[in-house]
């Protein structure tokens, strides 16, 4: 068997190690025009402030792929003909394949703003973007950032690094307002506000001027205010890569190349993961593309399994995602809406500081089973979550037990009995809960 994978993201490789340690017989070509090896997206804003170094943000040595007989070709898969079954790379050779995997991730998505194409003007997704930046952003004073999501965040601590001014603009009443209630919303603006981010609420980019030799100078927001600037990042989302799969006569696409629930695409032999893959059939409450660290992992793997005739069913569980906001560590688990939910209650708690909060959402109706988690500040296992998640736990037990969620109470201020207290108020109706400390936990709070 040759199994061909288009991209060498976390979804294309993922797969390729399972089907490795599958199929130890096949043979495996992994193809990525954005780079010649694979590297973690997530750590691309560390190599630009230093953090990292370049060779730091790659997974595997290069002695790793000859030696799992994984073939890495750096090129550009220019079209797919499912009939003789081959992909054609801007090399001028085509791939003969027995099973294909796209995995071809996402692109930036922006608007067809006046002053786009200038110089200085991009997103922020893959390696060649960094490498851009790295470039565009040499010297600069002042920076405008539009959009308030995860990379807006992102590319505004990244400036603030090398001192560069940023302002945001952020089309919502707060920051990232259709994830995040108000509450958690208002701890992420104070981080803006500490490390000396500006940021327009309700305001959005009307153009982008520029100088005579075609780099940016300024932008003109929605309010028309004309905010001088040299780099302008457009953190207005992504969508996925569907430049190879329009090349397929019959392939079925909508937003994403279209799976059912073995990630399999209506064309014979010819599967999809990761960014640019779009569910049929999302089950109740999940969102049809997903475009995670995590779940491109998931879809790697169960993909795989399918490839090699072991047919899994793709089951993501309980919903998850992890970021950082300056110094505010932030992870969510389940449903966690930016609003009130019908038959659902939301316990809140902030610590005085304003360095830490907990929400947990919870059924309103008997046994109160737990919905979701947002944590800002503080860190929470995922296993445990997710066993309170997939057992619908009653609120009252969890906080009983969130002793054994905390990451670690060895090194990690004790949060609990401050929540605990919270509830209490927040919740008098409720039965009293007694908290379960681990063992040698009372006494070391007891001595603070």
């Amino acid at each position: 068997m040759h199994l061909v994978i288009i991209g060498n993201g976390i979804a294309g490789v993922t797969c390729a190690q399972t089907v490795r340690r599958l199929r130890p017989d096949a043979r495996i070509t992994i193809v990525s025009e954005e780079s010649a090896h694979h590297y973690s997206r997530t750590a691309l804003m560390y190599v630009y402030m230093g953090h990292l170094r370049p060779q730091d943000i790659k997974p595997h040595e290069d002695w790793y792929w000859p030696e799992n007989r994984l073939e890495l070709v750096h090129a550009t898969a220019t079209a797919l003909d499912a009939d003789q079954r081959t992909v054609q790379l801007s090399t001028g050779h085509a791939l003969r394949y027995d099973k294909l995997l796209l995995a071809t991730g996402s692109v930036s998505r922006f608007a067809n703003w006046p002053g786009r194409e200038l110089e200085g003007v991009q997103g922020l997704y893959n390696l060649p973007d960094l490498d851009r930046m790295e470039r565009t952003t040499r010297g600069i004073q002042q920076a405008v950032v539009v959009g308030g999501g995860l990379i807006g965040v992102e590319l505004a601590e990244m400036l603030r690094s090398r001192r560069v001014a940023v302002t945001m603009l952020v089309r919502d009443a707060r920051y990232w307002g259709s994830v995040l209630p108000p509450e958690e919303a208002r701890l992420v603006d104070q981080q803006l506000e500490h490390h000396h981010v500006t940021v327009r609420y309700d305001t959005e980019l009307r153009e982008i001027l520029g100088d005579a030799t075609g780099k940016v100078r300024a932008v003109v927001s929605s309010a028309g205010e004309e905010i001088p600037c040299q780099w302008v990042g457009l953190a207005t989302g992504v969508t996925p890569n569907l430049a190879l799969a329009r090349t397929a006569p019959g392939l079925e696409t909508d937003r994403g190349i279209l799976v059912n629930e073995f990630l399999q695409t209506n064309l014979p032999d010819v599967y999809a993961a990761g960014d640019c893959a779009q569910h049929l059939l999302p089950a109740a409450g999940e969102v049809p593309v997903e475009q995670l660290w995590y779940t491109g992992r998931m879809q790697g793997e169960t993909v795989a399994h399918t490839i090699c005739g072991q047919p899994v069913k793709y089951n993501r569980g309980p919903w998850f995602n992890s970021a950082k906001f300056f110094d505010l560590e932030y992870q969510t688990y389940g449903r966690v809406p930016a609003g009130p939910e019908a038959g659902v209650s939301s316990f809140y708690w902030e610590h005085p500081n304003g360095t830490a909060a907990l929400r947990i959402n919870f059924q309103t109706a008997v046994p109160h089973a737990v919905q979701g988690f947002n944590n800002l500040g503080l860190r929470l296992r995922h296993e445990v979550c997710e066993k309170w998640l997939r057992a619908g736990t009653p609120v009252q037990e969890v906080l009983a037990q969130l002793g054994a969620a905390n990451f670690d109470p060895e090194f990690f201020p004790q949060f609990e009995p401050l929540a605990l207290a919270a509830f209490r108020s927040q919740f008098p109706d409720f039965a009293p809960v007694q908290l379960r400390l681990r063992k040698g936990l009372l006494s070391r709070l007891l001595a603070r």
